[in-house]
């Protein structure tokens, strides 16, 4: 009969009320302070950044050449399938947690267990990638304008002949220490920052459409189509910041509206900036010239607007920052619903009384993902985050099918069109980016999800009592 009890705790599925009583409990509520337009920067502020900014010069020079405006394409349609089966969630439960609540929902805690684990690497990996590209342009920005900047030894980790990385440490540290003082102030950093990178995004498609040379258009597509499918895996993580629109439902005003709208909509502006930047970036210089930390400003310096590198290179400062912003926020709502549950440690739930923000969780995180970026060289991982995104959705997917035997539809919530055929075909193409990616990112992927599951076991022993027990501790 133990066993029995225990077989049920890991494969049954979670009611979708037990989430929604657990989000009105005062020591683990946060606070509704977005509205649908925040909703939509918040995406737009995780999407557009790295991608624009770095990804866009490795998948065009290394994978797809100038067809890599159609690997963006494909992206976005891959991603777009995913948000419409996230909205359905999201609408119908609006709590924190995304893809691991919306798993346990439809499976049950193991399934959801190794969603949210794989979620965190790539918001882990993806946050200190992105802090040393940040870090990167910094000091890019301060040698091209004459400034006296920091010496090498501190803007180079060990293993690159440094002592400590500290710019990337530290913009990291103070996007945390943002998140704790409140959602309502770092959301309003971030629709500033989105309003910024957005505008100069433009006056890069307007200067650079001025330097077309169409023959760096030829050939389009000088590794075919497999070119395109490895540009796209290369460029996927860039899309995983609609995500953090749905870990947000629970402090959106009107989740069952606003935040399907958000979802959409911010994937849709995303993806039409990503397609035109490739497509004017190629234009503009060869491919094979793209493959550098800073592609969009290093072109526009080919061709002779100086001016524009540096305000680019400012662009991808605040582009950068505001992935950070979101990733860190989505990383550390998804923490909180997984220690809601047991499967973390119990402090990692709780929420200050005065801002309402899971400080501890926070706190964890400045360590976790500061230390790292300070002190390892990060490579190219782009592969091993998109791999990681595209696992928790293809479990999503199967998860909405489920669901909607489980559960029946709440009046007036989202609902995704041409269920099953959409969750199916998003899985087939998951699968399809998945199969190009090489050998080694796969067994770096299996070799987190062991880990995942050692750590699993530890707490099914007991060791994080779950917030459903009772939460009796407040911090003020």
């Amino acid at each position: 009969m133990k066993f029995e009890s225990f077989r049920k705790s890991l494969v049954e599925p979670k009611h979708p009320d037990l989430y929604l009583n657990q989000s009105k409990n005062d020591d683990t509520r946060l606070k509704r302070s977005l509205g649908r337009l925040d909703l939509t920067l918040l995406g737009v502020g995780g999407v557009i950044g790295v991608g624009v900014f770095v990804l866009t010069g490795i998948a065009a020079s290394k994978d797809a050449g100038p067809a890599v405006v159609l690997s963006f394409f494909l992206g976005g349609v891959i991603a777009t399938l995913a948000a419409f089966i996230y909205a359905e969630f999201a609408s119908n439960v609006p709590v924190t947690g995304s893809a691991y609540a919306y798993v346990s929902m439809a499976f049950g805690e193991f399934p959801a267990f190794l969603t949210g684990w794989a979620l965190i690497l790539t918001y882990a990996v993806g946050s200190v990638a992105v802090a040393i590209g940040w870090s990167g342009y910094v000091k890019s920005l301060f040698l091209g304008m004459n400034l006296p900047y920091l010496p090498e030894q501190l803007t180079r980790n060990p293993l690159d002949g440094g002592t400590i990385n500290l710019p990337a440490g530290l913009v990291l540290i103070l996007i945390l220490g943002l998140l704790m003082v409140g959602t309502r102030k770092s959301s309003s950093f971030n629709n500033l920052m989105v309003g910024i990178k957005v505008g100069i995004i433009l006056i890069f498609l307007y200067l650079g459409g001025h330097h077309i040379q169409t023959e760096n258009w030829h050939p389009f597509f000088p590794h075919g189509g497999w070119g395109v499918l490895a540009g796209s895996m290369t460029i996927f993580f860039s899309y995983v910041g609609f995500d953090a629109v749905t870990t947000a439902s629970e402090e959106a005003h009107e989740p069952g509206k606003d935040v399907p709208f958000g979802i959409i909509a911010s994937l849709g502006i995303s993806t039409l900036l990503y397609m035109a930047v490739a497509f004017i970036l190629t234009g503009m210089v060869p491919s094979s010239s793209l493959n550098n930390p800073a592609p969009v400003a290093h072109a526009l310096l080919d061709v002779g607007v100086r001016f524009g590198e540096t305000l680019v290179t400012l662009g991808a400062l605040v582009g950068l920052t505001s992935v950070l912003l979101v990733l860190l926020f989505a990383q550390s709502r998804i923490l909180v619903m997984m220690a809601r549950d047991g499967l973390m440690p119990r402090f990692m739930y709780r929420v200050n009384q005065r801002f309402r923000t899971p400080v501890f969780t926070l706190a964890l995180l400045m360590v976790c993902v500061s230390i790292p970026a300070m002190l390892f060289p990060i490579g190219t991982l782009a592969r091993l985050t998109s791999a990681g995104t595209l696992f928790s959705f293809i479990l999503v997917a199967l998860a909405l099918i489920r669901f909607r035997s489980l559960h029946p539809q709440k009046p007036g919530a989202f609902r995704c069109p041409w269920v099953p055929w959409l969750p199916i075909a998003s899985i087939a193409l998951d699968l399809l980016l998945i199969g190009s990616v090489p050998r080694t990112t796969l067994l770096l992927l299996t070799a987190w999800l062991g880990i995942g599951i050692a750590f699993y076991v530890l707490g099914k022993q007991g060791l994080f009592p779950s917030a459903s027990v009772g939460v009796d501790e407040t911090e003020t």
